[in-house]
């Protein structure tokens, strides 16, 4: 048998609060229901692990998330009460106490949303984004699993933003000690939902997090993702580079407005300057289909990005400019259990992965048949390297005979 969760009937913070059961867990930490005793209510406390303590970027990463969620006070993003240390140095956050399923979760038991449940789950998200926005907080790991459907005041579908464990905040909410996550080469993040700009591992502006809820919408409404791809390697390099299968050709047998499709290709466009200016924008549009509005006004319809040449879908390794070793064909292995892979990138105490260099990938304007350009490059260097090893045996050589 499983050794009893130390945690669990506990009275921590002198009595305020008994830890009832655990409702969660993961690489960082677990998270409890508990009661407020004083208030008689029910809440959650997220405990990071005691032996991740001497960890200063995890640490970090746990202050960073408490402090981003306490600014924020949108009736979409999970409340934060209080946070700080235990009395045997574990580090905890009290939030408000959620019942109900993640995205994700809704999605593989119920199926593809109706276009407009989906999109009445994702208009509140953006209004929770747009807030950390102009507080200057990007969240950088937005996910099905990261917004929590619940029941409030009679809605079945109250959608809560949670964990901005990896949220990259301004100078005004960092503090004395933070560890700064975002390093050159370096990326964080869930590779199925990252925008284009976060697998290169360069600077983010909120649009990053505008084109991760495109995804997630996508997927809400198609029960797929953009792309067919079969490692996070891949999905990093399509992200990049690859074009999105259009919304209305994803699932046989349904279609979508086709003001939905331009919204989406917006939403999904490689530069962020193409994308919607903000998530309120991006929301506004949405609101817009709901309506039945077959166009746009100027500022919310902006101007449709060029299409970008892609090569197929190609598996790549971290030196994606090397050569194409194969490809499969666009619209075969459909993607159909995303959360499979996503287990598979959070195996580490954080979700947030360093994966070294990222990806050098090609640049979106190149020539689609730079792949086969590159293997007669390699062939060239290959030749080039065996004339120099004999030059040089043939001027060694030399100088053996004149000796």
């Amino acid at each position: 048998m499983r050794p009893q969760d130390p945690f669990i009937g506990r009275d921590i913070l002198n009595g305020q609060y008994q830890i009832l059961q655990k409702i969660g867990s993961g690489g960082m930490g677990a998270v409890y229901k508990a009661l407020e005793t004083e208030m008689n209510r029910m809440v959650g406390v997220k405990i990071l692990h005691p032996k991740l303590a001497n960890r200063k970027d995890l640490v970090s990463r746990f202050r960073r998330e408490a402090r981003a969620m306490s600014q924020l006070t949108h009736p979409n993003t999970t409340k934060v009460f209080m946070f700080g240390e235990l009395e045997d140095g574990s580090l905890y956050i009290i939030m408000e106490f959620l019942e109900g399923k993640n995205l994700n979760q809704s999605v593989r038991s119920e199926g593809p949303f109706a276009m407009e449940r989906a999109l009445g789950v994702l208009i509140p998200v953006c209004g929770a984004l747009d807030e950390a926005h102009k507080a200057g907080i990007i969240h950088r790991d937005l996910k099905p699993e990261n917004i929590f459907l619940c029941q409030s005041a009679g809605l079945r579908d109250y959608p809560k933003v949670l964990d901005f464990g990896l949220a990259k905040v301004g100078e005004r909410q960092m503090r004395p000690g933070s560890v700064i996550l975002t390093q050159e080469g370096m990326v964080f993040g869930t590779p199925e939902f990252m925008s284009p700009e976060q697998a290169q591992g360069k600077a983010l502006t909120p649009a990053s997090d505008t084109y991760s809820l495109a995804v997630i919408l996508y997927e809400v409404l198609t029960g797929k993702l953009p792309f067919d791809a079969k490692s996070a390697m891949d999905f990093i390099q399509l992200h990049v580079m690859g074009k999105p299968i259009p919304l209305s050709q994803r699932v046989p047998g349904r279609t979508f407005p086709p003001v939905l499709d331009e919204i989406m290709h917006r939403a999904l466009a490689k530069k962020a300057e193409d994308r919607y200016a903000s998530a309120a924008d991006f929301a506004s549009a949405m609101q817009l289909v709901l309506q039945g509005a077959t166009h746009f006004p100027p500022h919310l319809a902006g101007t449709r990005p060029n299409e970008i040449p892609t090569t197929p879908n190609v598996p790549v390794s971290r030196q994606v400019a090397a050569a194409a070793q194969g490809q499969y064909p666009q619209g075969q292995q459909p993607y159909q259990q995303p959360q499979q892979q996503r287990a598979m990138m959070q195996n580490d105490p954080a979700r947030a992965m360093p994966m070294g260099s990222p990806p050098t990938p090609m640049s979106p304007r190149s020539n689609p048949a730079r792949p086969a350009r590159a293997n007669v490059g390699v062939l060239i260097g290959v030749a080039l390297a065996f004339l120099l090893i004999g030059v040089g045996i043939a001027v060694a050589l030399m100088k053996f005979v004149m000796r």
